[in-house]
């Protein structure tokens, strides 16, 4: 099972129809759980962190695998994302991807991580990177099917 834990809700029309989308195509490979939390968004950026950290917290099962997006984070190739899944299929039942808020995670939250991911140095909208991350699930699914897959 796959579960992406958002701080931030989807607004625009086509990026809500791109999510269902790449939900559905997921659907033939694993169960998908998508929970969006509220941005929280006060003067007061570290308690801001912290608010949304304990309400990530809720939707984590200690039997989590956790990935955090992160710019720090380690950058994957496609193949080498679709083979860091497979291997952590191999113990854990759930794989756990955590996007935070506009201002990143708590550490509280990345220190639970197990591992770091960054897709890029750039900072990407919310909403897009969501569909960035679906499509590079659904991608790493079809390398590990042997199936073929626009490039």
């Amino acid at each position: 099972m796959i579960k992406i834990i958002c701080v931030g809700k989807i607004k625009e029309k086509f990026y809500r129809e791109a999510v269902l989308e790449f939900q559905k195509r997921l659907s033939k490979y694993t169960k998908l759980e998508i929970i969006e939390l509220n941005d929280i968004t006060t003067n007061q950026i570290e308690e801001n962190k912290k608010r949304e950290a304990i309400n990530i917290q809720k939707y984590i099962n200690e039997r989590d695998y956790i990935i955090t997006l992160e710019i720090e984070g380690h950058q994957l190739s496609s193949e080498e994302l679709a083979q860091k899944i497979d291997s952590i299929y191999q113990t854990n039942s759930t794989i756990t991807f955590i996007i935070g808020g506009s201002y990143g995670l708590d550490d509280s939250i990345k220190k639970q991580s197990n591992y770091s991911l960054s897709f890029s140095k750039l900072t990407f909208p919310h909403q897009l990177f969501r569909i960035i991350l679906l499509e590079q699930i659904y991608r790493s699914y079809k390398i590990l099917h042997h199936e073929s897959y626009h490039k």
